[in-house]
């Protein structure tokens, strides 16, 4: 996901309705009702040349927006983060359980409602919305103040009720206490909390007091996860629903020439058939007869503007563009010139496919029409800003007659949040086709999700580097080709720099190392195929490029791997601290049997630092991942267990791109289509993961991608040190190691 724009010329909804900040309140719970400024102001700090957005420090604390204490003395945290298994409905309840110093067991997590005046990204700007391993970076400050402010006005209630000075007042594990033996639950103050005064400035705990942050914390989402009762979009059902299934173009760029529904209409179950700027809809009583009466459709399409390469056709077309100057991305000395000169030079190439996101959960999405004409959608919604702006706009009301209930989503990796909100674009145009007295839930199945884009591009790399004759390196010229899917959308203006979208040069463009000649062009390679972020975005396909040709200067080097990396990195401490720990705790450099290897890799991604070294077994071409020995700085830890998780994740996830994930054309049309083609990792592939956490003082950063970049350069780097053969591009070509 894309990191800090300004995204100031999305559409916002205008309208504060504080029966939002209260409905879920009750009679006697604490929801504190000061009044929130319609607005938010925020600050603009230069970055890397470019502006992001930050919330001003002195902006008052908002309990009233986020937390709710009731007589049963439940504390919900309203969080404005969709969860689709990163575990921000425990990291976020956490950092207002420290601040609050509440009992774990009494925290509850609860999805905030579409309201970018309440609930934005404040890494984003007016944008309600997830990614870009957001969450916790742009919330510590934010909820901290909240629960913060809600203790002082427990304890202020205390102080009402007792008639004792505040000073004497305890607060440990929900239970508020005075020397003299009165005590009492947040529950059975937050009545006469409620009624208190927000404060306007509130005292934070020094970090060496945390209780709760940093220890060992169950996830509040795992009993409804593993008890089955947790709801997920695919679990909605409304009375009287209709369930639709929508028949994209054959190929991306196609068109709806005719359409013959008469088959698909005889289908039992099949109410009606409508055609959409999308494709064509067929709504049914049910899932199975929906998808029975798009296969009885006869369409024809008009593909005179669609994209009709295969795709070794669309890499002879990227390979043209490398030979040619791009845009430049990033330039200190000359390195054209020191190239020249230098002695030893070493070249490489890299490509890596589009590759689909592929989560458990398909997209889907359900609207109903209430009786005020106003429309409820439902859905795993991690962009509720643009998705509620576009189902308006389609539909033909203003944001606020869209109410979006976000729940529980299977998995995104980025494929939730796009710039057009695809998805509810589609329901709201077939919900506009019909006359709105059904609900209905449109479903993607799983070749609907693997053939219907949104992919990470397809990149090529073109490098050449030169050591100096110290074994430094003196210059290093990089080209890449690939399409922006920033172009055409609201974040262009911000996410494009001098003609150059960043997140395509991400990682390459900012990388860490000492280069005094460094020259980063990149061309893009449009094309009707529609792409998206993918998880850790740009460092998806960078990280390796970076990381197997720094190795490859070190082995030109004749130097350690490791050492010939900090050398380079010694004005980055972070950097250094993760290498250094990852190493170590793998012992890299120790004497490896025949066919063993130990590759390395460092890589920063959404301010998170991670290095990896991965340890590996080459027999005749099969390779086997035996460990992977990961150190990770995110700052300070708030839940280690969920920093854990997410460092698995993200290394497994990498690692399936790594070995076999690939989305490929022919003659325009994708070959993949199910997990038979689309292979995911299996759990025979998965190593063991060993992760170390670096203490840290610095403000949490994300955990969500940073831990993908690492791994193919890690595993491609370790193959090398058993084979002496160099695997570059992704997926892997184990082919190429036979006889090694």
């Amino acid at each position: 996901m894309l990191r800090r724009p300004e995204a100031d010329r999305l559409p916002v909804p205008t309208a504060l309705n504080r029966r939002d900040i209260l409905k879920a309140g009750g009679a006697g719970a604490l929801v504190i009702g000061v009044l929130i400024r319609g607005g938010r102001a925020y600050a603009e700090e230069a970055a890397g040349g470019g502006k992001a957005i930050a919330p001003v420090a002195g902006d008052p604390p908002r309990p009233n927006a986020f937390v709710r204490i009731a007589p049963d003395n439940t504390v919900t945290v309203i969080v404005k983060h969709l969860d689709k298994g990163q575990g921000v409905t425990t990291g976020l309840p956490t950092i207002v359980a420290e601040e609050l110093d509440a009992d774990w067991g009494q925290m509850r997590a609860e999805f905030a409602p579409a309201n970018a005046q309440l609930y934005n990204n404040t890494d984003f700007g007016p944008i309600q919305g997830t990614g870009g391993s957001s969450s916790v970076h742009n919330s510590w400050t934010q909820l901290r103040k909240a629960g913060a402010a809600a203790r002082a006005m427990l304890i202020a209630a205390a102080v009402d009720e007792w008639k004792v000075p505040a000073t004497e007042v305890t607060v440990e594990k929900g239970v508020l206490r005075h020397k003299s033996g009165k005590q009492a639950t947040f529950g059975e103050l937050a009545a006469k909390a409620a009624q208190q005064p927000v404060p306007p400035e509130v005292h934070l705990k020094d970090p060496k007091d945390f209780t709760l942050i940093g220890t060992k914390l169950h996830r509040i989402d795992h009993i409804v996860k593993t008890n089955g009762t947790a709801i997920y979009a695919l679990d909605i059902r409304r009375p009287n629903m209709l369930t639709a299934v929508l028949q994209r173009p054959t190929r991306f760029g196609g068109t709806v020439k005719s359409v013959d529904d008469k088959a698909a209409r005889a289908i039992k179950g099949v109410v009606d058939v409508v055609t959409v700027p999308q494709g064509v809809a067929v709504l049914a009583e049910n899932t199975w007869a929906a998808r029975q009466g798009r296969d009885a459709l006869k369409i024809e399409w008009d593909d005179s503007k669609a994209e009709m390469r295969s795709s070794a056709e669309m890499l002879a077309d990227y390979k043209k563009l490398a030979a040619t100057r791009g845009s430049i991305a990033a330039k200190a000395g000359d390195a054209e010139q020191a190239l020249g000169s230098s002695g030893k030079v070493v070249k490489a190439e890299f490509t890596f496919p589009y590759l689909a996101h592929a989560p458990m959960e398909p997209l889907n999405a359900t609207v109903e029409r209430a009786a005020d004409g106003s429309y409820d959608f439902y859905a795993g919604s991690q962009f509720p800003t643009i998705e509620q702006a576009v189902a308006a706009a389609t539909l033909g009301v203003t944001p606020d007659k869209v109410r979006i209930k976000t729940v529980w989503a299977g998995g995104s990796f980025g494929r939730r949040a796009t710039p057009n909100g695809d998805y509810f674009g589609e329901l709201a145009a077939i919900m506009a086709k019909t006359d709105q007295k059904r609900p209905i839930h449109l479903v993607y199945t799983r070749e609907d999700d693997i053939k219907g884009g949104r992919y990470r591009p397809m990149f090529y790399h073109a490098m050449e580097a030169a050591l100096d004759t110290n074994g430094g390196i003196a210059a290093w010229h990089h080209r890449l080709v690939g399409q922006s899917f920033m172009k055409g959308t609201a974040f262009e203006p911000v996410m494009f720099k001098e003609g150059v979208d960043a997140t395509a040069v991400e990682g390459v463009a900012d990388m860490p190392y000492a280069i005094p000649n460094l020259l980063v062009e990149w061309h893009d390679a449009p094309s009707p195929v529609s792409t998206l972020w993918w998880r850790s975005v740009g460092h998806s396909h960078t990280a390796q490029a970076v990381e197997v040709m720094m190795d490859d200067l070190a082995h030109a080097a004749a130097k350690n791997p490791v050492d010939f990396r900090l050398a380079l990195l010694k004005d980055h401490p972070r950097h250094v601290g993760v290498l250094k720990l990852a190493a170590e705790k793998a012992g890299f450099g120790k004497t490896m049997p025949a066919g063993q290897g130990q590759g390395v890799a460092v890589h920063e991604s959404f301010n998170t630092y991670v290095a990896m070294v991965a340890d590996v077994t080459v027999k005749d071409s099969n390779v086997k991942v035996d460990r992977i020995t990961i150190a990770v700085d995110c700052g300070i830890p708030i839940n280690p267990d969920v920093i854990r998780a997410q460092m698995e994740g993200g290394a497994g996830y990498g690692l399936g791109a790594a070995l076999r994930n690939q989305i490929t054309f022919d003659k325009g049309i994708v070959d993949q289509a199910n997990f038979d083609t689309y292979e995911p990792l299996r759990m025979s592939d998965m190593p063991v993961i060993d992760v170390h956490i670096v203490p840290s003082a610095e403000a949490p950063t994300g955990v969500g991608e940073p831990g993908v970049p690492p791994v193919a350069p890690a595993v491609s780097n370790a193959v090398f040190a058993a084979t002496g053969k160099r695997l570059r591009s992704l997926p892997f070509d184990f082919d190429s190691l036979k006889g090694a």
